[in-house]
């Protein structure tokens, strides 16, 4: 009977094994709402593929990443980034390759990649850079300034940033863990949502008087992706 029993317990915990390590595909979208009406839907994590035999070189190619960017803008940095959306061969293949350029004491500001994780090297100039961890982990902040030939590793979804604290221009590539890993800009998102977020929620949370979070919203948060 213990036997039986021990065999039993066993069928459970693999039963329960392999519950646990089974998952959905992870999404290459902020959301999927369902629809009933099928000519109403989109296709789900990625794009429609063509024709395997219509496929083309160019399907796989981009030029120009050697161009140096123009970082004239209010944050001083400017993203390129080679997804699927400007290369559509890189569907189903879960990578993305960008360039960062950065003006003298320009930066690529607090944000995450939701879908993600992000390797940098630098290629030019010197970089401080750095993430931050969970809550659970207690916030840790994790930095290092980075000459050429650097890398740093931003683990998916913790919030980091890149800042050039030289005189002369930066660039870097980086590559990221996902066709298209999303990118949430931390100030943008929380300031310049659309429709704005309750003042009175923003006050509470960063603990200000409204009035400050008033200004915030009111001004204009740049986008430096492209």
């Amino acid at each position: 009977m213990k036997g039986v029993h021990f065999l039993l317990t066993l069928a459970v915990l693999a039963l329960a094994s392999s519950i646990a390590s089974a998952s959905d595909p992870s999404p290459l979208q902020d959301f999927c709402v369902a629809v009933e009406d099928p000519h109403k839907a989109l296709f789900v994590n990625g794009k429609f593929c063509k024709d395997p035999k219509l496929a083309k070189a160019e399907d796989f190619f981009f030029s120009g990443l050697n161009v140096p960017r123009d970082t004239n803008n209010p944050i001083g940095s400017n993203v390129t980034q080679l997804n699927v959306d400007k290369i559509p061969g890189l569907n189903t293949l879960g990578i993305t390759l960008v360039r960062i350029d950065y003006a003298p004491y320009g930066q690529n500001p607090p944000h995450t990649h939701p879908r993600g994780s992000e390797i940098l090297v630098v290629v030019k100039g010197t970089l401080y850079v750095g993430f931050v961890s969970s809550n659970q982990d207690g916030n840790r902040l994790f930095t290092k300034v980075l000459k050429e030939g650097d890398v740093f590793v931003f683990p998916i979804g913790m919030i980091h940033f890149q800042f050039n604290p030289g005189h002369t221009p930066a660039v870097a590539f980086a590559g990221l863990s996902s066709q298209n890993a999303g990118t949430i800009t931390i100030a943008n998102s929380v300031f310049g949502s659309d429709p704005a977020i309750n003042p009175d929620v923003l006050a509470k949370a960063f603990q200000v008087d409204k009035n400050v979070i008033n200004k915030l919203q009111k001004q204009f948060w740049y986008d430096n992706n492209n």
